[in-house]
């Protein structure tokens, strides 16, 4: 198999997954990350069986189980009354129907598993504290323009570029497209504490969705059970600053004022909350001469569906395989690539809009959203999903 020369920007999920993958392959790797750091801040996610059974492949599956946990179940309640609408099955059911389990984990213990298998590849270069100002691709190269925080210009030239760089991505104006993401009239609030300080009620090994017209609220266990994650979904018309925009928490219980008393009770207990802003960008352009796309770089999902991570990594692992059936014909891999991925994330992106609209909803679609939700039952709500949970990477 030929071995190439392939620069990866952005260090998150996806761009640490390809990294690793494309260099489990016998490629040479360069991961270029604008910050200098790695923080601890971040918020939970859920690594579902399309993503985990990814993720087990690539030999991560004994740190993922230290960290993680394993819900059993969804269970989804109305945010005024409190009442019961419905669960979805998790657990052992999703673990034998899929062949991988469902696991949420803190977004930090991911990337730290992440970055310990990447840093264990001699054949990875991890560039830190650099902003990428351009990519050029021709039929032969591509390269890649960097400022370092001292100043300094670099160019790295490589066989192929892959853009990680996430939802206001660098790398996808070099696909001519440089529309801006849009922002989607949502804020999204989030916060972690103790599990043990959490509602006796609301501290089990379950996940809670909080549903009303005016937000929804997600909580689950991560840290290895040891906290709580919580987000809570407002509508809002102005989008906030950055990704971690300090928010209020008064403002929040403002916000939640007529919540049943159990959601009140769990959204007090965090003293810090930090917010960010939904916007997404329908997805295009995958791929390019020797310049590709993933994740939020290629196609941002509102968090509706809880595939944002999921999908990056189900990129990384699919343009691997693509690269392993035609490694000397870059243009006709990164095409195959295109044409694997963008169905599938276009209905990602549709099925997650309207899953906000669902839980979003008024009175009366709410109530027949609520009737279906009974009649299909706990794991009935997870077969639905099929189509989602049981992807595989192309062999």
């Amino acid at each position: 198999m030929q071995h190439l020369s392939i620069a990866v920007v952005g260090a998150g999920i996806g761009g640490l997954t390809a990294a690793l993958a494309l260099a489990r392959q016998g490629h040479s790797v360069t991961l270029v990350e604008r910050r200098t750091g790695f923080s601890e801040v971040g918020a939970g996610l859920q690594l579902s069986p399309n993503a985990s059974r990814i993720l087990i492949k690539l030999g991560l599956g004994p740190a993922l189980r230290r960290a993680a946990t394993e819900p059993e179940r969804v269970v989804v309640r109305a945010i005024r009354s409190g009442k019961r609408i419905g669960e979805v099955a998790l657990g052992a059911f999703m673990r034998e129907r899929f062949e991988a389990p469902y696991w949420v984990v803190h977004r930090a213990d991911l990337q730290t598993i992440l970055l310990d298998a990447v840093r264990s590849e001699s054949s990875i270069r991890l560039v830190m504290g650099r902003t990428v100002e351009s990519v050029e691709t021709a039929s032969s190269q591509a390269s890649v323009t960097w400022i370092s925080a001292g100043g300094a210009q670099e160019t790295l030239t490589a066989d192929l570029i892959v853009g990680a760089d996430g939802v206001w991505s660098k790398v996808r104006q070099q696909l001519d497209d440089r529309g801006q993401p849009a922002y989607r009239g949502y804020v999204a609030w989030r916060a972690t504490f103790e599990r043990s300080a959490a509602p006796a009620e609301l501290a089990g090994d379950e996940t809670g969705l909080w549903l009303g017209s005016r937000g929804h609220v997600v909580h689950y266990p991560i840290a290895a059970g040891r906290l709580i994650n919580v987000v809570a979904i407002e509508r809002s018309p102005t989008p906030v600053e950055g990704w971690a925009a300090p928010g209020r928490r008064e403002d929040l219980l403002a916000r939640y004022a007529s919540a049943a008393p159990a959601l009140r009770d769990l959204l007090s207990r965090p003293q810090e909350w930090l917010r960010w802003s939904l916007f997404d960008h329908p997805a295009g352009r995958l791929a390019k001469g020797r310049t590709g796309l993933l994740g939020d770089a290629a196609h941002p999902v509102l968090p509706f569906l809880a595939q944002g991570a999921a999908m990056a990594i189900e990129e990384a692992a699919t343009l691997a395989s693509m690269l392993r059936e035609s490694p000397t014909d870059i243009p006709q891999a990164l095409s195959a690539y295109e044409k694997q991925r963008l169905g599938r994330a276009t209905r990602v992106q549709k099925e997650a809009y309207t899953n906000g609209r669902i839980y979003h909803a008024g009175a009366l679609i709410a109530f027949g959203r609520d009737q279906v939700m009974r009649r299909l039952g706990a794991e009935g709500m997870t077969k639905r999903y099929d189509w989602l949970y049981g992807f595989r990477t192309p062999d």
